[in-house]
């Protein structure tokens, strides 16, 4: 379920089971205290990882996960196609997402990876 990688001095868990879901914060305060504790500082998790609503930015669920991901000081990547996403806000706030240096919506685990290692 995760797999982890070693760039520099960041080490990222990168979830790998399509079938695990975010589907509330708890969820994700859940897989990020566990990340912390295997002393991971930034995660990787596949837009299938994400409940539908985190993309539906009107829930709310995007911008609560996110802040808990700046509350521990993570590091996010989020990899998948996200050109089907025609909601005008929601792609405004992945292109200022990826201008950031903490949360990041890319395509491959490779990119995901690129950006995570990053200082």
């Amino acid at each position: 379920m995760i797999k982890f990688h070693e760039t520099g001095s960041v080490k990222i868990a990168e979830v790998t089971d399509d079938n695990f879901k975010i589907s509330s914060v708890q969820d994700a305060v859940d897989l990020l205290g566990d990340m912390y504790y295997n002393n991971c500082n930034a995660l990787v998790l596949k837009e299938v990882n994400l409940h539908p609503d985190f993309f539906r930015l009107h829930t709310g669920l995007a911008g609560d996960i996110l802040q808990k991901v700046s509350n521990y000081q993570f590091k996010l990547a989020v990899t998948g196609d996200f050109s089907k996403y025609t909601s005008k806000s929601l792609q405004d706030f992945i292109r200022e997402s990826n201008r950031g240096n903490r949360i990041f919506f890319v395509e491959n685990i490779e990119e995901a990876l690129l950006k995570l290692g990053k200082k």
